[in-house]
């Protein structure tokens, strides 16, 4: 072990990033942003108190004082020693700047943040692909606060009109989960956007609660899946690099 010695401060540590999460009681199963299995590392969840899981399409939507509510729980993260900071609902991607501004860690809000580069690895003649939880609101500032614009090709596919998955992940009326129903739901999404769009050579799942069908998605279509739970093991690994073995020649 390494001869040094190391400050205290606080009652626990180990767990680097940290999770914003939706004042929400649905089930949220392995793959989930808001289940601690999803991870091959720790994490510190936070509850945003006030915030429903329909917070982006209520009658209040993204206003100041859910920006402020946001911000306040992120620096009580970064305070409890994170040093990385997530959410569960991709739609927070309009609160990026605001909140990376307001503390000194990295934030990653929603995996809306990779579409931009995703793009440029796919090249000229390909889109990305954004399964989201609500196409008809997916639009406007939740696009452009993370850099997608008119130069970004990509194509957007909703969850909206699906039954299991909307009403366990967004009006929260269903309090029990069928996972292969909502797999079913994921998948079906995901081909008709393909279908109406032939050139995606990737998706980006948008929504928290979608990552777990990822690997049903790619069975189905042979299209790759970028989503919540890949960017964050990319920061993890970013915030504590891989020990590889001594090299021996």
């Amino acid at each position: 072990m390494e001869n040094r010695e190391f400050a205290g401060g606080r009652p626990f540590y180990g767990d680097a990033v940290g999770v914003l999460m939706l004042d929400m009681g649905a089930p949220l199963i392995p793959g989930n942003v808001g289940n601690a299995m999803s991870y091959d590392f720790p994490v510190r969840y936070k509850v945003l108190k006030g915030l429903p899981s329909d917070w982006w399409c209520d009658e209040i939507g993204p206003d100041e004082s859910r920006c402020q509510i946001f911000i306040e729980a992120a620096k009580e993260l970064e305070a409890e020693g994170c040093k990385a900071i997530t959410s569960g609902c991709g739609f927070f991607a309009i609160y990026q700047k605001r909140v990376a501004d307001a503390v000194k860690i990295p934030v990653f809000l929603s995996p809306l943040l990779m579409v931009p580069m995703l793009n440029r690895m796919l090249g000229e003649g390909s889109r990305v692909g954004i399964v989201t939880a609500g196409g008809r609101h997916l639009k406007g500032d939740f696009l452009k606060t993370v850099g997608i614009d008119e130069s970004v090709s990509y194509a957007v596919g909703g969850l909206d009109d699906t039954e299991e998955f909307y009403n366990v992940h967004v009006t929260c009326t269903k309090k029990t989960i069928n996972p292969a129903k909502m797999e079913a739901e994921v998948v079906d999404a995901a081909k008709k956007l393909l279908e109406q769009y032939p050139d995606i050579g990737c998706f980006v799942f948008e929504c928290s609660d979608i990552p777990p069908f990822a690997r049903a998605v790619v069975r189905e279509t042979g299209i790759p899946v970028f989503d919540f739970i890949g960017l964050a093991h990319m920061v993890a690994r970013a915030i504590v690099p891989k020990q590889y073995p001594d090299f021996f020649g």
